[in-house]
């Protein structure tokens, strides 16, 4: 099975390395970072490792935006915490209805949230799309958690209004309207485009606005590299055009150090700078105390998925709902309760060790 996923990753690479050079020079003419400027521009940056951050109050990204629910106190409270054991970068999802909602609001609580985070040492990673979870999403008050499960109120985005009259041109202002404010921002360490294109049964339905995203973040010209993580090795076409149009490579991994290892070492033939923007699933194997070290050792940048217990419920496992509401025997992910207390303290301490702390 392993083989085969290997043999699979292998061909992936492989295609996108031979796509054609028009399709490139047709879809981001000389500006899709050079390997030389790509790697200048990571080894300017220490190792950098974090999580992908949400406030423990908010269920989704609209609550983390929307002005009635933004939540600066603990959004500092908790990027605290990650001052704390060495964190340097977070990866933080935005939300296209919250901007079409309140632009000049929006754009506001973006500029706070990157205040309080360069308060702490952290650089930002920011996400526009994503194709993973709920489809439908609805401005105003968000919905409570759903007991046990697993990101239950996490949105896709666009998601079901993409069919939507107008909603193409919505995205493409939202895009070049947030990345042309913030183009030339130092808080800002890269744009990652779209999260996990093709998840929740979409596939090659995902590729058109893929493309387009990254022609208008290319229009924009940001000071930042441009990226869109590799996650899925069956997604061939996919994958070709995330690698090719990316100026750094970032992927998602949730599996054991010595699988990880072997996806970073056919990574690494892309000659770029690699950044792992998921890892750290417990239950599957994943962890800080074998992933990470690894992950340092071979110069990835690191960022876990989850980080304060809270109401996305990322302590529960994908696959493993937990009706009656109780304390998994192990988490799934997150690093700290609410009162900043850690789940693991020998993880905390070993995050801080790779961290120089």
């Amino acid at each position: 099975m392993k083989n085969q996923f290997f043999k699979l990753l292998a061909a992936v690479l492989l295609t996108a390395t031979l796509a054609t050079n028009a399709f490139a020079q047709k879809t981001t003419v000389g500006k899709i970072w050079s390997v030389a400027k790509a790697n200048s521009w990571y080894a300017q940056h220490k190792w950098m490792s974090g999580a992908d951050f949400i406030p423990s109050t908010a269920i989704n990204q609209l609550e983390m935006w929307q002005a009635d629910t933004f939540d600066p106190a603990t959004i500092d409270k908790e990027l605290g915490y990650a001052e704390g054991i060495g964190f340097n970068t977070m990866r933080v999802f935005l939300y296209s209805l919250a901007w079409q909602q309140d632009k000049a609001g929006f754009k506001k609580r973006v500029d706070q949230y990157l205040t309080i985070a360069n308060k702490h040492h952290i650089q930002t990673m920011f996400v526009f799309f994503d194709d993973c979870w709920n489809p439908d999403a609805k401005i105003g008050l968000q919905p409570a958690p759903k007991i046990g499960i697993h990101n239950s109120g996490w949105l896709q985005d666009p998601g079901n209004r993409q069919t939507k009259p107008g909603e193409t041109a919505m995205l493409e202002a939202y895009v070049k309207d947030v990345m042309t404010t913030f183009k030339h921002d130092k808080r800002i360490l890269l744009w990652d485009l779209y999260n996990e294109p093709g998840n929740q049964g979409k596939k090659e339905k995902s590729l058109g606005l893929l493309m387009q995203i990254f022609g208008w973040a290319r229009t924009v010209n940001p000071d930042q590299p441009i990226s869109v993580g590799l996650w899925d090795w069956s997604f061939e076409k996919l994958n070709a055009r995330q690698a090719l149009n990316s100026d750094i490579i970032t992927y998602h991994d949730y599996t054991d150090e010595k699988s990880h290892l072997k996806t970073i070492q056919l990574l690494k033939t892309h000659s770029k700078p690699l950044i792992c923007t998921e890892y750290m699933a417990r239950t599957r194997g994943s962890r800080f105390s074998n992933v990470m070290p690894m992950l340092k050792q071979e110069n990835v940048g690191a960022l876990n998925w989850g980080f304060v217990m809270g109401k996305t419920n990322t302590i529960y496992a994908w696959d493993n709902p937990m009706p009656d509401g109780s304390e998994p025997k192990e988490w799934f992910h997150d690093i700290f309760r609410k009162d900043g207390t850690p789940y693991k303290p020998e993880e905390v301490e070993l995050i801080k060790k790779l961290n120089g702390k």
